[in-house]
């Protein structure tokens, strides 16, 4: 196991929500020498500065699509977070340019910079949106998914190895549904894409637990996508503010009835463990040697969020939402 100690971190969209549950994480359980929060918007990095600060923590402002900025950023850095994105699906429809500039020009670059520094651990975030896309940021992302690891390859023999981690919704972040229908429960109606809609559901903590044990287990070239649960529209409306009546909007651009984080192409190099698969390269990457003795997924399986065997209660979803708050 990689250990984590006494090393340089550097999280890219570190004001994010992810970004900063993450920073509190590792100042909280990790020994780190440096953490670095990167991130382009210099509001959010002064009003994150007020609530989480150390001496070992730095806020450096950059955007992943500036190349230059990224080497200036990675010297003596060890392990990089790739979490900056943009991730709003009818945004990045309706801004499609854009997009790719952020999640797959933003790759590139920070593929480039790490490899020139000797950046031993890249982590990037994906999503179940990259899995068979029918949108620009499920196509962005999977674009992204590839570069990195194909990265693995690109580095030659330097010592630099990228992995990935897929998951789905993640409860109570910036801009998803749960905080949307905690703001429209005062009107007494709820808008409902539709009522067939399933989506994965993980915690913000969650996801920053799965990243840090990916981070120390990885040797490269790997997809993480945790077991996670599901959970239907009707329930989680249901769940959010029982007494609300509910609208029936339509799904917007780019968006699916289910989501799927491992699709039947990808089960042949796909490996199942207690709590996670793992969908290794599809070409032979010589160090992946310790994945040979796992269980193979069968032909045709299928990942997805309205076949998972794992289903969220309204009780269960109820708890996990408690202390999210909606920002005004």
């Amino acid at each position: 196991m990689y250990s984590l100690e006494g090393k340089s971190v550097l999280v890219t969209g570190g004001t994010g929500s992810f970004g900063k549950r993450f920073i509190a994480t590792a100042l909280e359980r990790l020994k780190l020498k440096r953490l670095v929060v990167f991130s382009r918007d210099e509001l959010k990095q002064f009003e994150m500065q007020q609530k989480i600060d150390a001496p070992i923590l730095r806020y450096f402002l950059g955007d992943v699509r500036d190349e230059a900025r990224l080497h200036r950023a990675f010297e003596g850095i060890d392990v990089v977070v790739h979490a900056a994105a943009l991730k709003q699906v009818p945004a990045a429809e309706y801004n499609p340019f854009e997009a790719i500039k952020t999640n797959v020009i933003g790759a590139e670059n920070i593929i480039n910079a790490a490899i020139d520094h000797g950046v031993e651990r890249i982590i990037a975030l994906s999503t179940d949106k990259a899995a068979n896309p029918i949108n620009t940021y499920g196509a962005t992302k999977l674009c992204s998914d590839k570069l990195f690891i194909a990265g693995n390859v690109y580095a030659g023999a330097r010592p630099t190895r990228f992995s990935v981690v897929r998951y789905g919704n993640v409860v109570g972040s910036r801009g998803s549904v749960i905080p949307f229908f905690l703001s429209r429960k005062k009107t007494g109606t709820l808008p409902i894409t539709d009522p067939r809609m399933t989506r994965f559901w993980i915690t913000l903590q969650q996801g920053v637990d799965f990243v840090i044990d990916c981070l120390e287990r990885m040797h490269g070239g790997e997809l993480y996508v945790p077991k996670i649960p599901s959970m239907n529209i009707m329930d989680l409306a249901a769940a959010i503010a029982p007494e609300c009546k509910h609208e029936i909007v339509g799904i917007r651009p780019g968006e699916k009835l289910h989501e799927v984080m491992v699709v039947d192409d990808d089960a042949r190099n796909t490996v199942e463990m207690p709590d996670r698969y793992v969908i290794l390269p599809q070409f032979d990457y010589s160090w992946l040697t310790h994945y040979d003795g796992l269980k193979r997924c069968p032909e045709g399986f299928r990942y997805a969020s309205d076949t998972n065997d794992r289903w969220l209660t309204r009780e269960q979803l109820v708890d996990m939402t408690r202390g999210i708050t909606v920002e005004a």
